[in-house]
């Protein structure tokens, strides 16, 4: 299916346009369980989105399924509780190894000794990041073999009425929020496999979720060293890119040290900063990026897209 990406959409919406350009008529569903508790609070969203809207109300039927089968919520306790664990651990060394690879970027000595050490390095760090999304990966099947959300009887009913939304729904939005609580209500209720061939356009949240891999990233945290960290893969609807929405507020984008180190880390991904009025469409097999859309850039820089 086709895949839109867009930046930011509350100050400078363009989801309605994307729609019009993609050519979508009809009702859109939308996915607001990002926002948790504020996920029916969408008029602004349905007004953006053209008035024609149908909030397929995953954090509202989440928790009406975790009423009805406290087993359920329990088991996904338990499991946000070992990735918890399992992201500890991975943080901890996440740390040691970028700020090797950082300090190797300043080192004044021979600078082709200096760059083989550095490529060690940067590739070291791309291992750690392969280990923990197989880690992620290794928790997350387990906990679905016990769950079997598709054969579970609680969740029949409710995935039933998601898909029968989605089925009369000519595209389908997900918005932003929370990406974790987001990422796992996509996944209990098999939104991946029922999207079939409509259009999907995501900003923020929503666009972190759709690919192969998360990173969750701000270089200037109140705690913390600020090192982009891999949550875990995402819904695989894209692939070859990694979106970081809100980058100019969440990315020291004139720090070309660091900018070098994500683009370099990621290879070979593109690192897409998505601020407003950004757009990255996805065809199934590779990307184009509309005018004025950016890339982060293995030597530092920020370069505008061709």
């Amino acid at each position: 299916m086709p895949v839109t990406l867009l930046g930011p959409q509350r100050h400078s919406p363009t989801v309605q346009q994307t729609l019009h350009s993609l050519g979508v008529r009809g009702p859109v569903a939308a996915i607001t369980a990002g926002w948790e508790e504020r996920e029916l609070e969408d008029d602004e969203l349905e007004a953006h989105l053209g008035g024609v809207t149908r909030n397929l109300e995953l954090w509202e039927r989440c928790d009406r399924v975790f009423d009805a089968d406290p087993d359920l919520r329990e088991t996904l306790w338990r499991r946000h509780d070992r990735l918890v664990e399992v992201r500890r651990l991975y943080r901890l060394r996440l740390n040691h190894a970028m700020d090797a690879a950082r300090e190797l970027l300043d080192r004044p000595e021979d600078p082709d000794l200096v760059a083989a050490e550095f490529e060690g390095a940067i590739d070291a760090v791309r291992r750690l990041d392969r280990e923990h999304l197989d880690r992620v990966a290794e928790v997350n099947e387990a906990f679905e073999a016990e769950i079997d959300a598709p054969n579970r009887p609680s969740l029949a009913g409710p995935r039933k009425e998601v898909a029968e939304i989605l089925g009369d729904s000519a595209a389908l939005a997900i918005a932003g929020g929370h990406v974790a609580v987001l990422l796992n209500r996509l996944r209990l209720f098999g939104i991946a496999d029922l999207v079939g061939d409509r259009p999907v356009i995501a900003w923020s949240g929503g666009a972190m979720v759709l690919g192969e891999r998360i990173v969750l990233f701000h270089d200037s945290p109140p705690q913390g060293r600020g090192h982009a960290e891999v949550l875990e893969a995402g819904l695989g609807l894209h692939r070859g890119a990694v979106p970081f929405p809100h980058a100019r507020r969440r990315l020291l984008l004139d720090d070309r040290e660091r900018v070098t180190l994500l683009a370099r880390r990621l290879e070979p991904l593109l690192a897409i900063p998505m601020d407003e009025g950004a757009r990255a469409d996805w065809n199934g097999a590779e990307w184009w990026l509309a005018p004025g859309a950016r890339l982060l850039e293995a030597d530092g820089s920020v370069r505008a897209a061709s």
